[in-house]
């Protein structure tokens, strides 16, 4: 079985290490998801890289995704159930609020362009993919989701705690994690937590 990591937006790959290096497995993949996508980034050019960097695996996926993360694994499972053996999603919305992604969107907008330099992406890039992602809503399609799924959220992840435990409801495979003094990057606070999941 395959592990694949998916990073959140301001993150990149790297911001995985701390998991990696506690996994049992070697079998470990964490793409780039701003890597190759030039000046026309969105969130389903992102999807369709994915969705073409797997679409001849053969060996069964354990994604787990944060994030921005987390909505690419969810899509993915949603369209490629067959390719996926099992979920971690952490801080993990299936329907996007339109105000906090407007509300992002402003914060970013005031922030100096330098303050993006290692997030992967330039700012105007960020602002860009944001916007693209101000409609996703994967509730109607849940239902395809049939492989087991852990929902993971960090005890001090405040935007994300209330989607994650209805999230948790409305997958008949799910169970629900809450890792006490975590924030949001669960990979940066608790890598050990989601270490211990992916080793099960």
């Amino acid at each position: 079985m395959k592990t694949v990591l998916l990073h959140g937006l301001g993150q990149t790959a790297q911001d995985w290490k701390d998991v990696v290096c506690q996994l049992s497995t070697s079998n470990v993949e964490c793409p780039e998801l701003f890597s190759s996508m030039g000046n026309e980034i969105s969130y389903s050019r992102i999807l369709a890289n994915l969705e073409r960097q797997y679409s001849d695996a053969t060996e069964p996926l354990y994604i787990c995704g944060l994030s921005l993360g987390a909505l690419l694994a969810l899509d993915f499972t949603i369209r490629h159930g067959d390719k996926v053996a099992s979920l971690v999603l952490i801080g993990a919305q299936y329907k996007v609020p339109t105000l906090l992604i407007d509300f992002q969107n402003l914060l970013f907008r005031c922030m100096p362009a330098k303050s993006f330099y290692n997030m992967g992406l330039s700012k105007s890039d960020t602002i860009k993919l944001s916007h693209s992602m101000r409609s996703l809503d994967f509730t109607s399609q849940l239902s395809k989701i049939t492989c087991p799924v852990t929902v993971l959220c960090g005890e001090k992840d405040r935007a994300n705690l209330k989607a994650s435990k209805k999230l948790n409801e409305l997958l008949s495979q799910a169970t629900l994690q809450i890792v006490s003094g975590a924030g949001h990057e669960i990979n940066k606070d608790a890598p050990e937590a989601i270490a211990a999941i992916l080793n099960m």
